[in-house]
């Protein structure tokens, strides 16, 4: 298949996804346990602050999981309706995974803040680059 090289770092990052939540589900669970929380003590967002204290990386990091690679993901699927790809494009698509992979693992394991924040700035520029490409790459005459 001509665009596996640009669908599997797609599915890397769905993997990711997948990983972050059942982190979070563990954690969350096993603290709901050990400290006898009842579910419906916890049953909106403001009400799990402080109180889920050990989930609260992985749960934000979850979160983050649906912001900017939001816009992966549609770069990615731009380019399998135009039917484009490129060295350069599947480079840069394991290059943002991998970043949000390193940025996923700081953020759910010692969380240092400046870390995760090159991780994430690297990504980002990343992520521009490929929108740059594709841009580049519709606009050419």
């Amino acid at each position: 298949m001509y665009f596996k090289p640009l669908l599997i770092p797609l599915l890397a990052q769905v993997a990711l996804t997948f990983i972050v939540m059942l982190v979070m589900f563990v954690k969350r669970v096993n603290e709901m346990k050990s400290k006898n929380i009842l579910p419906q003590q916890v049953q909106t967002r403001s009400s799990l602050h402080g109180v889920l204290t050990d989930s609260e990386n992985p749960a934000s990091n979850y979160a983050n999981l649906f912001e900017s690679p939001v816009l992966f993901y549609l770069a990615i699927l731009l380019t399998l309706n135009l039917m484009m790809q490129d060295t350069i494009l599947v480079v840069l698509s394991w290059g943002y995974v991998a970043a949000r992979y390193v940025h996923s693992f700081i953020h759910v394991t010692y969380n240092d803040v400046m870390h995760r924040f090159y991780a994430f700035i690297f990504s980002t520029f990343l992520l521009l680059a490929i929108w740059v490409r594709l841009g580049a790459v519709i606009l050419q005459p």
